[in-house]
């Protein structure tokens, strides 16, 4: 399947690039840090050929969408009112949700808040309270975190010598395939890797980091899977198994042997099929 041209959909606060394709049941697919909506290339050639609706937003900051200059516009309460303002600008009145990465913290949220939620899908990252409570070893995955709050430090750092700190950290073995290239090319666009660093700047506060405590958030309705790649460079499968007692619709979690971090690339027939299985076991409303 070739991807029509993203469609640029204009939102209260932003513009959006959004692939809107196929029909039947609507899947919303959220990609994370570093990408863009082309992540999820082999899950919407699948889900269209097996009679889904799948959306697909480049989130602001990233791909071709807008690219705020306020580091606060990069909170995830604004891209989850991105969110909920496409799909009511699309006539989506239910939605299945798949993120990764940060996409996967827009979608947790978007779960807790939206009843237009009917299965949830997170990919590497768990729920927050489950992140908070993972302890040590995925404090010492997360140390790029606190690294990206410097303003002009990773900016710096991270295009040197051809990108090499990159490709070596987040992609060991794969340092230049086609997922890395993309990367790169969007990063290396004037203001890019400032608009995606923001993600961590407005989201992340080192005063608690460390904090194992969980904070008051509203339990998850509807019936979750997590899956969570055995090798990922940044997150543990503690963090995804961990999310069980914050979902009251029901948790899976799926641990992918030998998967590293960028699981709807690398991985994708496991995680298609593990997504359609899904989405044929939801009960209907």
């Amino acid at each position: 399947m070739t991807l029509p041209d993203p469609l640029r959909i204009a939102l209260p606060d932003v513009t959006l690039s959004v692939y809107d394709v196929g029909s039947g049941p609507a899947v919303l697919l959220l990609h994370g840090f570093p990408d863009r909506a082309t992540l999820w290339r082999a899950q919407i050639e699948r889900l269209v050929d097996a009679g889904y609706r799948v959306l697909a937003p480049d989130l602001r900051g990233f791909g071709d969408s807008d690219r705020p200059d306020d580091v606060a516009a990069y909170r995830i309460r604004h891209s989850v009112a991105d969110v909920v303002a496409l799909l009511r600008e699309r006539g989506v009145d239910e939605i299945v949700v798949v993120g990764h990465d940060y996409g996967a913290a827009v979608g947790w949220a978007l779960a807790m808040s939206s009843d237009v939620v009917r299965g949830y899908v997170a990919l590497s990252v768990g729920h927050p309270n489950a992140f908070r409570a993972a302890g040590l070893p995925q404090r010492g995955l997360s140390w790029y975190m606190l690294w990206f709050l410097h303003p002009g430090v990773a900016e710096t750092v991270l295009p040197a010598d051809d990108w090499a700190f990159l490709r070596r950290w987040a992609h060991p073995g794969t340092e230049d395939d086609e997922l890395v290239r993309t990367q790169i090319d969007d990063l290396a666009r004037p203001g890019a890797l400032s608009a995606g660093l923001s993600w961590y700047r407005a989201n992340v506060d080192p005063r608690t980091f460390a904090d194992e405590h969980p904070v008051d958030l509203p339990p998850i309705t509807c019936p979750v899977l997590g899956l969570i790649g055995a090798e990922d460079v940044a997150l543990t499968e503690a963090q995804m198994a961990g999310s069980a007692p914050y979902v009251t619709g029901g948790f899976d979690c799926v641990t992918l042997p030998g998967a590293g971090h960028w699981l709807p690339a690398r991985h994708a027939d496991a995680v298609t099929e593990h997504l359609l299985a899904f989405l044929d076991r939801l009960p209907t409303r």
